[in-house]
């Protein structure tokens, strides 16, 4: 029997081989777009999910709630805290600090290896950490290998890249920032692409010295806390012991904000971006929905193609079906049949698919970042993917059809007396209202994505972000250095404009928050952004006062400048009335001397901060260069030979502010490529599936046509006629799709504090786009079919 339908099925795909092409490759489109968007949401969500004991590993993050409802979120914890939870939590059967950092890395040459130096990323970490999480060693041993001061682990790339051979690392040494010599005592295997844990050089936690060790006021990101739950303990259970650990340890009355400690399973950690992780990976979970409801609309447009080509199709088959009846099929026996023909032109779709999936995936990468492959034996679960579809697809598309032509009555079908009802008249047109109604929501969600981020491009930060290069310098060069001698060295080189020292660009990623007194003793109920400038920092960014002065040259904290943000929580109505005031953090004292018009110092997707600048020179991390574009490239490798020279044992790095700033919305960058590429794909399915169906229906009303023509209708008439209905379906396809398009591109908004205005253009543009294939697609076949000579169409059966 299977080889009987499967030759049927091979007969009739052949015979109608012209709407079989339009099936398989618009299902080909369709899944392999499925298949890509799979790959990758598998990929997001394999982070962090390879550790034996993920499921009670847990971080310990901390939160500010603030008397004007702002709240502020960290994964970082101060630094005295993991000592303290190991001390106070009975619940907990390892706890681990670890510590971010940066520094110069060059390993002592070994004979025939050339030094290595590089900037690296730097982790230090207790010897419970590894316990925590169960790495695999290639040499060494996780319960001794940090334990004494000045010794560091190594992954097995950074033991080959420093020593050429992971082998020749263990007992060798490492030296950092050109003055601690720490010994190899470990490696461990390199961490997977799906890590937020992209830890390469690990040095012991003993090593690290800090001046905030006992300060629970002072809180990092780069600061992390790790805890492994014990065996049967509920998160529930955690509550009362935070609540008194906070009680104990963080009750500060005169605190601005009110302090929050709790745990994060690992799981959400690339997941949620209140925090943030090591790695700077993230994926949100509603990112990762929109790409599988994008994924289902996709699936669900290529299904209702076929549907509607089938059901069209039903009435040319009814002979075929009446004749089976006759010789004794049973419906039962016609529906598998059907079901064969469908299974094999989703298994042959299916096929192309993957191929397309494979040339396909290398762009994807590129977009996404991720080391992302398509291989059925590597993952298995790719392989099961692919055989649910295959039957879904198969059932999903092929049911209906199958229903409608097994249940033709045989004396009306061998008679040809099978009307055009019974092939789902009803049915094609809802499915064509929703597959246009699915266009218009994509091609809504385009264009709105597309003009807002065209809005943040174009949109005046409030400081000048071109042809500004960041140049990282080592931290403690400025304590070394003649401070005024390398200024000026960079000064004198032709393209140089203005320079400044600072602790971070206008708009960064390195934020600082603190309390501080205003005109009093009391602390102010919110914190400060605060940045650590130079006197040229406001003309280097083109910052504007509204009110007083820049800051005089200093060394250390003597005055500052606040935003307008900031005099405004005060209550000051007139900037020129702060002028004067003292303000006092950091150690620093001093009165504030002017008033910077504001400017974005966090991404569009946030509130403008309040926030005080000031000179502090061992808190500067950076030099801005502000250069002339005409011949920026000489100039850079000028400042980088200068530097060289200046800097001969450290690595000179740069980047341009304006590139920086991009990396703010790269998730929503990554998210317009995809709605750019998927409503296109979405938009070419419907036209050929569109195009289809207008053949078939054409070809079913070609006596109809002759004898309009017969009667005196233009071929304008025609195709006219042709065109009434499907502009119908596809008007009131848009009137479905507005009221969903504007729900889902209101709230994406929404996660913009500064975003565009939402009008009805959209709207419009995509009911014009989506009428316009509709009459491009229609005329096209039907000026066709009203040119056909009309003696032929008379005698067409």
């Amino acid at each position: 029997m299977f080889k009987l339908n499967l030759k049927i099925a091979l007969r009739n795909l052949w015979k109608y081989k012209g709407y079989t092409s339009i099936n398989v490759f618009g299902l080909a489109i369709g899944l392999a777009s499925c298949i890509l968007i799979f790959i990758f949401v598998r990929y997001q969500l394999s982070f962090d999910k390879d550790y034996a004991n993920g499921d009670r590993i847990y971080r310990m993050v901390t939160s500010w709630k603030y008397a004007d409802g702002n709240e502020f979120y960290s994964q970082g914890v101060p630094l005295p805290l993991p000592a303290a939870v190991r001390n106070d939590f009975s619940q907990f059967e390892k706890v681990a600090a670890i510590q971010q950092s940066s520094g110069i890395v060059k390993a002592k040459a070994l004979p025939g290896k050339a030094e290595v130096k590089k900037s690296e990323s730097i982790y230090y970490a207790e010897p419970s950490f590894f316990e925590i999480f169960d790495y695999k060693w290639l040499a060494g041993n996780p319960n001794q290998s940090l334990t004494a001061p000045n010794t560091v682990v190594l992954s097995e790339k950074a033991a080959n890249t420093y020593f050429g051979d992971w082998r020749k690392a263990i007992g060798n040494t490492l030296i950092l920032d050109n003055k601690t010599d720490f010994k190899v005592t470990g490696i461990i295997k390199d961490n997977p692409q799906n890590s937020s844990f992209p830890l390469e050089i690990i040095f012991s936690y003993v090593s690290f010295n800090s001046k905030n060790s006992k300060d629970w006021g002072s809180v990092s990101s780069s600061w992390e806390c790790y805890v492994l739950l014990k065996k049967g303990v509920l998160l529930s259970e955690l509550d009362k012991p935070i609540q008194q650990f906070l009680n104990k340890y963080e009750n500060d009355k005169d605190a601005s904000g009110k302090v929050g400690h709790t745990v994060q399973p690992l799981k959400t950690i690339h997941h949620n971006d209140n925090y943030g992780n090591f790695a700077n990976k993230y994926m949100p979970y509603k990112q990762i929905i929109g790409l599988v409801i994008i994924g289902l609309f996709l699936l669900l447009t290529a299904c209702i193609n076929f549907i509607n080509l089938a059901t069209a199709q039903a009435i040319s088959r009814s002979k075929e079906v009446g004749v089976r009846k006759v010789m004794g099929s049973r419906r039962k026996q016609l529906i598998w049949q059907f079901l064969s023909e469908t299974a094999l032109i989703t298994f042959i779709a299916l096929l192309l698919a993957c191929v397309l999936s494979e040339l396909t995936l290398p762009k994807m990468e590129n977009l996404f970042g991720g080391d992302v492959t398509f291989s059925l034996f590597g993952h298995p679960i790719i392989f099961v993917f692919l055989l649910v579809m295959l039957v879904v697809v198969s059932f999903l598309a092929g049911l209906y059809p199958a229903l409608i032509m097994s249940g033709f009555s045989p004396a009306l079908a061998i008679k040809n007396k099978v009307t055009a009802n019974a092939g789902g008249v009803g049915l094609r047109k809802t499915l064509v209202v929703v597959q246009f109604a699915i266009t218009a929501i994509l091609i809504i969600g385009t264009l709105v994505v597309i003009k807002q981020m065209s809005f943040i491009r174009n949109k005046s930060l409030g400081f000048d972000t071109q042809a500004i290069s960041l140049v990282s310098l080592p931290q403690d060069s400025l304590s070394k250095l003649k401070y005024n001698g390398f200024k000026e060295r960079l000064s004198g080189i032709k393209g140089v404009k203005n320079i400044s020292f600072c602790s971070a660009a206008p708009s960064s990623d390195s934020n600082n928050e603190t309390s501080f007194t205003y005109n009093s003793s009391k602390r102010v109920d919110f914190q400060a952004n605060v940045k650590a400038v130079d006197e040229a920092y406001f003309k280097t960014f083109g910052l504007q006062l509204i009110a007083g002065r820049p800051i005089a040259k200093s060394d250390t904290i003597k005055e500052f400048v606040v935003n307008e943000t900031l005099i405004k929580k005060l209550n000051v109505k007139n900037p020129n009335e702060a002028i004067g005031k003292i303000m006092t953090l950091w150690g620093g004292k001093g009165p504030i001397v002017g008033v910077v018009k504001d400017f974005n110092n966090y991404s569009l997707h946030e509130k403008i901060a309040p926030m005080a600048m000031f000179s502090r020179k061992s808190n500067y991390r950076g030099i801005a260069i502000k250069l002339d574009v005409a011949d920026i490239g000489n100039t850079m490798k000028q400042v980088e030979s200068t530097f060289n020279t200046m800097f001969p044992d450290y690595v000179y790095e740069n980047e341009f502010f304006d590139e920086n700033l991009k990396g703010f919305y790269e998730t929503e960058q990554i998210m317009g490529t995809l709605f750019k590429v998927f409503a296109s794909v979405v938009i070419f399915i419907s036209f050929i599936g569109l195009f289809g169906l207008i053949s078939f229906v054409a070809t079913q009303r070609t006596k109809e046509i002759a004898i309009r023509k017969v009667l005196g209708a233009s071929n304008l008439e025609l195709i006219k006629m042709l065109n009434n209905s499907f502009l119908w379906m596809v008007l009131i396809a848009n009137m479905v799709a507005w009221p969903v398009a504007y729900i889902f591109v209101k709230n994406w908004l929404a996660g913009f504090e500064y975003r565009i205005d939402l009008s009805i253009w959209p709207f419009i543009f995509a009911m014009l786009i989506s009428m316009s294939i509709t009459i491009i697609t229609v005329t096209l076949r039907s000026y066709r079919a009203a040119k056909a000579n009309t003696i032929d169409a008379l005698k067409y059966e």
